[in-house]
């Protein structure tokens, strides 16, 4: 595999870039899917929907922030073999886009140093959760998430009998959205990921929330599941904002793993309507 360098002053500003522009403008299969549920809502919710797409034009022409939870960033770094990195390190070159992205923003630093002794703010929205992988690529690859923490709250993780089948993951799925009812600022898209271990799982659910909420899962089992949960959750009649309505969830999207025979860990990860995220790659 021919090699390939990638400086660190071409990462820092593409990846500050990114995250500048993710806390201010939706990826446009999320507006897309968004005015869908506005044109199809026929019940309270479609007030709210307004609102939120008024709310996505200001933020976008005025660059200011689509929601004051400008969140902790989750980023999924994938490195390629073939790759050299030539300058600051790789992972402070990372903190380092994040911390001025979010200074020269203006946005809100909303993560502490420890989560239980004083919780003082770092000032810098670090450190984020960071997952690396390694790939047969030539490319590198920092796909982020800027997740609030309204509906990261409303997060669940079932340790299901291993016999316990599809249809109790879709219930899973629906329990984890009628708890959360609206508080996850509603619609919802909702990461599901199964298998692995009670913390892969989560982590799985997380990786599934970066993709594009138009696509379609390339499994058929997968593909079924993905749309009968969106259907069981739009049943439930939360709607946008709680206020009631036909559309209470945008997309369902699945990651899975292998697991033990003796079990089957199911993870739910919701996010809000600003389902915000970006993709470095170079």
């Amino acid at each position: 595999m021919a090699g390939r360098t990638v400086s660190s002053e071409a990462l820092y500003r593409a990846l500050k870039e990114a995250v500048l522009r993710m806390n201010v403008e939706l990826p446009a299969d999320v507006t897309s899917a968004i005015r869908s549920a506005f044109e199809r809502e026929t019940g309270r919710g479609r007030t709210a929907l307004k609102y939120i797409l008024e709310n996505i034009d200001i933020a976008s022409r005025s660059r200011l922030p689509l929601c004051q939870d400008t969140g902790m960033i989750v980023a999924f770094v994938e490195v390629g073999r073939g790759v050299s990195f030539e300058g600051e390190g790789l992972s402070s070159t990372i903190d380092r886009a994040i911390a001025d992205a979010y200074r020269e923003g203006n946005f809100r630093k909303s993560v502490v140093a420890d989560p239980l002794n004083g919780r003082a703010n770092t000032g810098m929205n670090l450190p984020a959760v960071v997952y690396w992988d390694f790939t047969e690529s030539d490319t590198l690859r920092v796909s982020c998430m800027a997740k609030g923490f309204g509906s990261e709250n409303c997060g669940k993780v079932f340790m299901l009998n291993p016999t316990a089948g599809r249809e109790a993951v879709i219930a899973s799925i629906v329990e984890a959205a009628r708890a959360a009812g609206g508080n996850p600022c509603p619609p919802i898209v909702v990461g599901v990921g199964i298998g692995g271990t009670m913390d892969r799982a989560a982590v799985l659910s997380k990786r599934a929330l970066l993709r594009d909420l138009d696509d379609v899962n390339p499994d058929p089992y997968y593909a079924a599941l993905e749309a009968d949960a969106l259907s069981a959750l739009n049943a439930l009649g939360i709607g946008a904002g709680g206020l009631g309505g036909e559309v209470t969830c945008l997309a369902v999207k699945t990651a899975v793993a292998g697991t033990h025979l003796a079990g089957l860990p199911v993870a739910v990860t919701i996010n809000c309507w600003a389902d915000r995220k970006c993709r470095v790659e170079l």
